[in-house]
């Protein structure tokens, strides 16, 4: 539990010093960490880790679009 609470925490603090195409980041990586941490302990960091590559993903696929249109 520890460690899903210091994860969020940097999470957060990344967030909002971070700028606005990490936003998709951030929230995949949220979303990651509370997942790995529910399907095991150990997993909460890696589970963010990819929860962040997924978000950032798919931030930068919709701003693409976005700008397309």
């Amino acid at each position: 539990m520890k460690k899903l609470i210091g994860t969020l925490a940097l999470i957060s603090a990344v967030g909002i010093s971070g700028s606005a195409e990490a936003k998709g980041a951030v929230k995949g990586a949220v979303v990651g960490a509370a997942a790995g941490h529910m399907v095991g302990h150990g997993h909460a960091v890696a589970g963010a880790a990819a929860g962040a590559a997924i978000g950032h993903h798919h931030a930068k696929v919709k701003a693409r679009k976005a700008a397309a249109a």
